[in-house]
């Protein structure tokens, strides 16, 4: 069983999407492959079919290689709830939360339960696909960093460095990086891929022809940059995101608003909206009248009460309320509508109550154990809803209707309900992230907001990230040396 490793020269150089794209390059080509990212940092997390959370970046992997999404590709998530804290997941389940400080004096308890996980991989499929985080090149973190070079060392992996081209300094990039290195990490690295190239290519081959001989190593691949390819990222926000335009709504549009809260989670769940064409979504996160907006959403969030009462510190809480369109609050946003949010046990900071907007006729209590599941229901119209479920709260409905009837959780039958709906329907609110990916619900949506909006065709949108998965690997096949990183690959 091999394997091969995908570090970068800094975060943010691209390395979850040559991962996707390698994956469904070999995948297309008849091997065997599975994604391993042995921590990941990120709010953006995704349920497995088990109720296990994993980053939702290694999620996506999985699904470019055609394979069913596992916590153990991606064992540690770190979750921040604070600005030097984090909710620490360990193979799918929390164990807590730790400050950074705390956490990084000693990850040897840490490491071992995600090189077992590494193992499984590796007995399971022909070629596991790892995937570094930030700089693997951090010398100051290099005793504590289980993620870079010893992954690659636990797997006997070969290391291809991903370095970006777009923001500058590449040479130093990549030469620097070796010249930090310890030898025996210095000699695991076996190529290059320079991601993110603009312009004419042919007016790099002497850069090319520099770095080969400087390192003695090859380089694998010049990625043109691209925009015609939409895969979800691990943590930043899509290219077409707009945030706080200066001149908000857009005539002859269906023009959504969404409040940018410091801790967002699951802001994936709002892609299919973004990319499309009668849509105006737009981020905000400084207070401005929404007249003109057709909806408001409140997101989810990792500290729903801190968040919460930024909301108000902000000057916020006036133009939501006065709001006169359709809300819909996600999970956290979901429960800041209600009348009341309390965290009795202090799992996302001190013990205490938060008073809500008091938009919905709910309450909602923060438990110790988190509800985890991917899950399946209706509609009161029928319309059929699947999503993911990954919230602390526990909420109680008064006068307000459910939102929908769970039929399926974990694939077992489920009789319950989610959610609450005011009694005009205006007012909103879900715990199902995921709830955009459904054609049939975000017709509805936007129907409701527009009666003359097109549905969308549910064929061509159910086909539309395979189709993506697709289009990405062909991209990194016309620019990739394939055979010779096949070779590498498999090599050991």
């Amino acid at each position: 069983m091999s394997a091969i490793a995908f570090f970068g020269t800094g975060s943010d150089v691209g390395k979850s999407i040559v991962v996707t794209a390698i994956g469904r390059i070999l995948k297309k080509r008849g091997h065997s492959v599975a994604p391993y990212k042995a921590q990941n940092m990120s709010n953006n997390a995704y349920v497995t079919l088990e109720g296990g959370e994993m980053g939702r970046a290694q999620a996506v992997q999985a699904e470019a290689c055609e394979i069913e999404p596992h916590t153990d590709m991606n064992p540690v998530l770190l979750k921040p709830n604070t600005d030097t804290g984090a909710q620490v997941i360990l193979q799918g389940k929390s164990i807590g939360s730790a400050l950074a400080a705390d956490y990084f004096k000693d990850t040897s308890k840490i490491r071992v339960p995600a090189f077992q996980s590494l193992e499984k991989l590796k007995n399971t499929y022909e070629l596991v696909i790892i995937e570094g985080a930030g700089s693997c090149a951090e010398v100051n973190l290099r005793s504590r960093d289980f993620v870079n070079f010893e992954t690659a060392h636990a797997a006997d992996a070969p290391v291809i460095l991903v370095a970006d081209i777009d923001r500058g300094g590449v040479f130093a990039q990549i030469i620097g990086s070796l010249a930090v290195m310890p030898p025996q990490d210095r000699k695991r690295v076996a190529g290059f891929i320079i991601n993110k190239f603009r312009g004419d290519a042919s007016l790099f081959d002497d850069g090319i022809r520099y770095l080969e001989e400087q390192t003695g190593l090859p380089v694998l691949g010049l990625i043109p940059y691209f925009r015609h390819i939409e895969i979800d990222s691990e943590d930043g926000l899509p290219l077409e995101t707009v945030i706080d335009p200066p001149n908000g709504p857009v005539p002859g549009k269906i023009n959504i608003a969404c409040i940018r809260l410091p801790h967002i989670s699951n802001f994936t769940d709002f892609n299919p909206l973004i990319r499309n064409d009668a849509v105006r979504f737009h981020y905000l996160s400084k207070p401005r009248n929404l007249d003109g907006y057709d909806a408001l959403i409140l997101p989810g969030t990792k500290n729903v009460r801190f968040d919460l009462q930024w909301l108000r510190d902000e000057s916020w809480e006036t133009p939501i309320r006065n709001f006169k369109g359709t809300v819909l609050g996600i999970c956290g946003g979901f429960q800041m509508l209600g009348c009341s949010i309390a965290d009795p046990h202090g799992v996302e900071g001190s013990p205490g109550t938060s008073p809500g907007f008091d938009l919905l006729d709910i309450e909602t209590v923060l438990a110790k154990e988190k509800q985890l599941s991917r899950s399946r229901g209706k509609l009161p119209n029928g319309t059929p809803i699947e999503g993911y479920e990954i919230h602390m709260g526990r909420t109680t409905r008064h006068t307000a209707q459910p939102f929908l009837r769970i039929n399926r959780r974990n694939g077992k039958n489920e009789t319950d309900t989610d959610g609450a709906v005011s009694n005009n329907g205006r007012i909103m609110g879900s715990y199902f992230h995921g709830l955009f990916d459904s054609p049939d619900f975000r017709n509805g949506f936007l129907q409701k907001l527009d009666p003359d909006y097109p549905a969308e065709d549910t064929q061509i949108s159910a086909t539309f990230k395979q189709q993506q998965y697709d289009r990405l690997a062909e991209h990194f096949e016309k620019n990739l040396d394939m055979e010779r990183l096949i070779d590498i690959a498999f090599s050991r």
